[in-house]
């Protein structure tokens, strides 16, 4: 399988960790709504993980809704959190998983300590503060320092597509959070049609991309 992805310089440097960024599937239609385009992508997605080397399981999962709240997951097993953006974990081989159509996948690494998280924030729940509340989970949880902290934006849209510069807005917050390293890709969903599903321009029927992140 040609799997088309993206990996990020900040987080490929930094030894003990696996990311990648899936982008849109070669070929496979899902101009549907959500559920019924993420699972046409499941068996696409389940393949090119194990391709990337990630495992198929364990794999943690978040039911997403445009919020703040951030789950500690605190067993290597195959989970989904319910009504939860965010999701942090110091437990190697679990492999976290956020889609994106839009809104920002946020990659939080804390090489010291070996913890994680990866959150998705769009308009809502950038407003909401979810990148701030990721990082107060870390330190609260593995005693991390925010100045250790890695922090990648994924692809996701931006002006003049988007009338809010909400991956500024991220990069503000993570940096008043104390964060020390904090990477914007740059690129714009809504400007790849090729590359990228976007929730605006193809009018909410579309698929999802996927964030990975994983402790090796």
């Amino acid at each position: 399988m040609n799997v088309p992805v993206e990996k990020f310089p900040a987080l490929a440097r930094l030894t003990g960790m696996r990311h990648a960024f899936l982008c849109r599937a070669p070929g496979l239609e899902v101009r549907t709504d959500r559920e019924e385009a993420l699972a046409r992508l499941a068996g696409y997605h389940a393949a090119a993980r194990v391709e990337l080397g990630f495992p198929k399981e364990p794999m943690g999962t978040a039911r997403q809704v445009h919020g703040n709240r951030v789950a500690v997951l605190r067993e290597a097993v195959t989970q989904e959190a319910a009504e939860t953006d965010g999701l942090v974990t110091n437990l190697p081989g679990l492999c976290l998983g956020v889609y994106v159509a839009d809104c920002c996948a946020i990659y939080l690494v804390d090489p010291v300590k070996r913890a994680i998280g990866l959150l998705h924030s769009g308009k809502k729940g950038t407003e909401l503060g979810i990148a701030g509340r990721a990082v107060e989970a870390m330190v609260r949880e593995y005693g991390s320092v925010p100045g250790d902290l890695v922090a990648q934006l994924s692809p996701c849209i931006r002006p003049p597509q988007y009338e809010v510069d909400f991956a500024a807005d991220i990069r503000r917050q993570l940096l008043a959070a104390g964060v020390g390293v904090v990477a914007d890709c740059g690129a714009n969903t809504a400007a790849d049609p090729e590359r990228y599903y976007s929730y605006r321009m193809e009018k909410g029927r579309t698929g999802r991309l996927l964030a990975l992140l994983m402790i090796e």
